[in-house]
Formats: structure tokens, C-alpha cells, sequence
């Protein structure tokens, strides 16, 4: 239900635009001015890391919007992780969308025409959402930037609220979906304690309201509020969905927010240990996924982060893990690079070559073998399915890429009718 139009542009370019000096960097939760928003992005950048913020002060951020929006090297997509998952899912020809969330006449003009927007989403204005990017090794002031990545933030509060969703699950009687795909739970940071534990409360009334032959996929994004996303995993929306998808970030703070294993690791340093990552996707469906004694639809987690992929699944409920984990790297890798196919020049290997499966148990050992990239292995009912990403060198665009990689995941996954 989150849905906006994308300013992309060089993160420098819109600061120096601004006339903002570059700084140090600090981390706010929450940005209220463009002090806080140059030294928040200052911090980032350091660290190579991609972060969300809402940003406070309405009058400011349209002010920046226009700036960002008019620049000369700016460019206007669609945005917001559900427009942008429908928009991948609707360049398959036979498929239909039901996109529901605040749509404006920029965002309808660029939307596909497989995306069907009910009327009761439409509003006069955009919701604009700034994507500051920076490429490896480029310098702000003091700050180098070790990898390729980006910084978002909006004023958005259509989005916050989760205006459509009621509108979103009315909608579907009539529409007949085959697959439901969740996101914007993120966004709700931005109100007030009370107002978000309220609207996640009639959030989850309205997802209980789903007929339970459908399946649902909610996609995880940035998230600062440990609480809040606790409250997400371990009473309201995890029970409620079949699928979640999720980067290593938000896998981290998953596993923070909720006392799982690995816990006490403040970051990842470079690529995401494979044996981490697999313990805490292991622990989230095994705490928090369906088993003949809880009453839990999780039974699907799709995990993805610059260098590998991994699809995780209780048996018995999901089929062609394989071809889904490769279907989404390889939409990483084509994405990136904004080519049809892999151009395998300009990609490049990144994934650990060797690997064990597990800190916290007896661990296998795997060494990927080039000719047979999908590697398996099995841990008490929960298959993992783990691909290598070919990754782009010179990438074109970072955004979206989390989106089409689920969204390419979820059109190659088989749901077994239970």
C-alpha cells in the first residue's frame, strides 16, 4: 500500500544544490532539518549502507522536493516497494495488478497498463519520495564512500497511515487475486507511538479479512523503531503472512528487535556471514513460522543481499525453490546493469566461494560449484536454497532492486494448496 514518485539523483549534487556544506556524519532517527539530513547522509555514505528516514518539517521538504525534482540530472520514477514490485510483476504479459495506495497524476502516468488502480486510491497530488545516490569511492568532504548505495527520504503521510489499505482488501472481492503482496509497514515510523499502534492494530483486523486460500507476501524494508518492529514479528503480522522479504539489514535489525540469535553483532562487516545469515532465518520460522503446534501461516522467507541469495522454506508448502532463488538474482544482475540478459561482462562474482551453514549448530561445509549454483541443505523441516549473484559493476540503479528481486522470486515460487 505504499505507492509515490521517485526523485533519483546524485546524493552531492542535490546537498551542493541545496548549499549545504558537507559535514561529519551522525545517525538521527528521525530528520527535522537540513543539518540533519546532510550529516544523516554523511553517515551513510561512510558506511556504504542504504537507510530510509521520514523527514519532519512538511514546508522544508516540499522545498527540497522542488529543488530535487527540477534539477537537471534529476530523474522521476515510480516508487514505493508495492507500486514498484506491481510495476515488475506487470511486465509479464498475462498478468493483471491491483495496486492500491496514494496515487498521484505523475505516478498514474508512469504506471504500466497491466496496473489497475481503483478509483478511490487516486489524489491530486504526488507523494515524493528523495533518493540520494553515491557511487563507490566518491567523496563528499571528508567522506568516502566504500560501496554503491543510497539514501531515501519523504515527508509522507498518506503512506505512514496506511490510507488505502481498507481500500486495498474491499478491493479484492471483486478483483479475485491469486497472490497478495504487503508492504509499507515501514512508513507508519513516522507517526506518533500511539496513531502507529493503533493503525497496526485495524492493519491487522484488515489483513485477517483475507481469504486464507490467498496467498500473502510482506515485503520488510528499513526500520529504526526496535519496539515497533518487535510488535510486528511477535503478535501482530508475522502469523498472518505466508511469505516475507527481507535484506540484510532489516535481517540484522529483525533478529536486535526481537532477541534472536546473533543479536549482540552491531553490523555486518562486508558481505553477510552465510552461517549468521542462515541461523537467524532458521530461527525466525522456527520461532515465528508455521508447526503443527502454533497457529503461524509463515512458512516462506526470501533473503537477499548484494553478494547471494537465499530462499527458505517449511517443506511441505512451497515447490521450485530453485528456479525462484535464480529467477531473483538474476533479476538483480539485469537490473543493475539495466541490461535484457546477464551481460557477463559486466558483471563480477562476490559471493563466498566457501561457506558453512550454521554458527550455532554442528555446520556443513559447502564449496560452490560453478556448474550447479543453487545449493541446498536441509535443518529440522526448513529447506534453504542459496544462489550466488552475479553483481553489476557499473550499477545504473540501486532502487528497486529488493523489489524486483521478490517480486521475480514470487512469480517462480509453487504454493502448495494446503
Amino acid at each position: 500500500v505504499n505507492t509515490c514518485v521517485d526523485v533519483v539523483l546524485s546524493g552531492v549534487k542535490l546537498l551542493e544544490a541545496l548549499g549545504l556544506e558537507p559535514s561529519d556524519g551522525k545517525n538521527h532517527a528521525v530528520l527535522n532539518s537540513g543539518q540533519d539530513l546532510k550529516e544523516a547522509f554523511a553517515y551513510f555514505m561512510e558506511r556504504g549502507a542504504a537507510a530510509e528516514r521520514f523527514f519532519s518539517d512538511a514546508e522544508a521538504f516540499q522545498d527540497i522536493a522542488r529543488t530535487a525534482s527540477e534539477h537537471p540530472a534529476a530523474q522521476l520514477y515510480v516508487g514505493g516497494n508495492a507500486a514498484l514490485i506491481g510495476q515488475k510483476l506487470a511486465t509479464n504479459p498475462d498478468l493483471k495488478i491491483l495496486l492500491c495506495g496514494p496515487v498521484g497524476p505523475k505516478l498514474h502516468e508512469l504506471l504500466d497498463d497491466n496496473v489497475v488502480v481503483p478509483p478511490e486510491s487516486m489524489q491530486e497530488r504526488d507523494e515524493f519520495h528523495l533518493i540520494l545516490e553515491y557511487q563507490a569511492g566518491e567523496q563528499w568532504g571528508r567522506v568516502r564512500a566504500p560501496a554503491a548505495n543510497r539514501f531515501i527520504f519523504s515527508h509522507d503521510l498518506s503512506n505512514g497511515a496506511l490510507n488505502m489499505l481498507e481500500v486495498f482488501v474491499s478491493s479484492l472481492d471483486e478483483f479475485q487475486p491469486d497472490l497478495v503482496v504487503l508492504s509499507g509497514l515501514h512508513m507508519m515510523e513516522g507517526q506518533s507511538k500511539e496513531m502507529r499502534q493503533r493503525r497496526l492494530v485495524e492493519a491487522v483486523s484488515s489483513i485477517s479479512d483475507i481469504p486464507t486460500d490467498i496467498p500473502i507476501h510482506l515485503e520488510l524494508a528499513s526500520m529504526t523503531d526496535q519496539d515497533f518492529m518487535s510488535n510486528i514479528v511477535h503478535q501482530q503480522v508475522f502469523p498472518l503472512v505466508n511469505s516475507i522479504g527481507l535484506n540484510e539489514q532489516e535481517l540484522l535489525f529483525l533478529t536486535q528487535s526481537a532477541s534472536g540469535p546473533h543479536a549482540s553483532l552491531a553490523s555486518w562487516s562486508g558481505i553477510p556471514d552465510v552461517g549468521v545469515v542462515s541461523d537467524i532465518l532458521f530461527w525466525i520460522l522456527k520461532e515465528h513460522g508455521k508447526t503443527a503446534e502454533r497457529a503461524s501461516d509463515l512458512t516462506r522467507i526470501h533473503f537477499h543481499t548484494l553478494a547471494y541469495h537465499i530462499l527458505v522454506t517449511v517443506d511441505g508448502h512451497w515447490g521450485n525453490q530453485a528456479a525462484a532463488v535464480a529467477a531473483g538474482a538474476r533479476a538483480a544482475g539485469t537490473q543493475a546493469c539495466a541490461t535484457d540478459t546477464i551481460d557477463t561482462s559486466k558483471v563480477f562474482l562476490k559471493a563466498p566461494l566457501e561457506f558453512v551453514t550454521s554458527h550455532t549448530e554442528a555446520p556443513s561445509k559447502i564449496s560452490l560449484n560453478p556448474d550447479e549454483p543453487v545449493v541446498q541443505w536441509h535443518r529440522e523441516g526448513i529447506s534453504f536454497h542459496f544462489t550466488p549473484v552475479l553483481v553489476c559493476k557499473d550499477p545504473v540503479r540501486t532502487v528497486g532492486l529488493g523489489d524486483a528481486i521478490s517480486a521475480e522470486g514470487l512469480l517462480y515460487s509453487e504454493v502448495y494448496p494446503q
